[in-house]
């Protein structure tokens, strides 16, 4: 298991400084938030891509993941979603997906995460907005096909897939082998599962991972490791038990007045238990 850090808790920062300050922490990879003001696609130029790439090879430093989540670019962490009742509006996310896709190609990124569809619209059923968002991964999961990259569901609360069973029920239905599951244990808790028992059960169905603690109230708040109710101990025990071999990333996008410091604060209770 390898260990990074998602960028997208140092806004303030350029990204090459980001690749720098995880290094001389000690994480071994960096994932990358797809939009402003870090990796935006419409702003990744040939020369920011080189740049990129050249602040990781110094570093010795992967991709762990293309975080293709936010959309502050053009209004905020999950507008325009998948499921937006407007065609030309809910375009944007698919074409934001398709271009995340191929910057994943670039860097030599095996994996882009992506929303889990979204809010339910007013007016919508649920059937109805998961035939949005399966409209809409049709397209951008053939483009992840033609180029071997991997694109990962990330279920949340609130959001029409937010729990293991609802994300089983509906990848049953995308008719694409390149889709699969981004494991944000901390949301699998906020919904009332255990991560634990998840991993165990599902076990290489995992191919890439997000960490945070969350408080026992469960509310959907990312919380450094530690500072909540996870055992850590238990899910670092549960990943070595099914052999998973893939990123860790740690995701505490609220700390942005102290990236650098919770980042090491996370990395020293996270890494003994790998």
């Amino acid at each position: 298991m390898r260990l990074s850090f998602s960028s997208n808790a140092f806004r303030n920062h350029a990204l090459e400084d980001v690749v720098g300050i995880l290094k001389g922490i000690g994480y071994q990879g960096l994932e990358v938030m797809c939009d402003v003001p870090h990796a935006w696609p419409p702003d990744m130029t040939p020369e920011r891509v080189r740049s990129l790439k050249a602040a990781l090879k110094r570093a010795r430093m992967g991709v762990s993941n293309l975080n293709a989540f936010m959309m502050c670019a053009v209004e905020d962490f999950h507008h325009p979603s998948w499921v937006e009742p407007d065609p030309a509006y809910r375009r944007k996310r698919v074409d934001h997906t398709i271009a995340a896709l191929t910057l994943a190609k670039k860097l030599g990124a095996k994996t882009v995460s992506t929303e889990p569809g979204g809010h339910l619209p007013y007016g919508y059923t649920r059937e109805q907005a998961l035939g949005l968002f399966r409209e809409g991964l049709r397209e951008a999961a053939a483009h992840a096909e033609k180029l071997g990259v991997r694109l990962l569901i990330e279920p949340e609360p609130g959001m029409i897939v937010q729990s293991s069973e609802e994300f089983a029920a509906f990848i049953k239905t995308v008719e694409s082998d390149a889709v699969g599951l981004n494991f944000d244990l901390g949301h699998f808790f906020c919904v009332g599962e255990d991560p634990v028992a998840l991993i165990r059960k599902l076990g290489r169905k995992i191919e890439h991972v997000h960490l945070e603690d969350i408080a026992e109230n469960r509310e959907h708040f990312h919380l450094p490791p530690g500072r909540g109710a996870i055992d850590f101990r238990a899910v670092g025990r549960a990943l070595k038990a099914v052999r998973y071999k893939g990123w860790i990333t740690i995701e505490l996008y609220p700390f942005q007045d102290d990236p650098a410091g919770v980042a090491r604060q996370a990395f020293e209770a996270i890494r003994p238990l790998l």
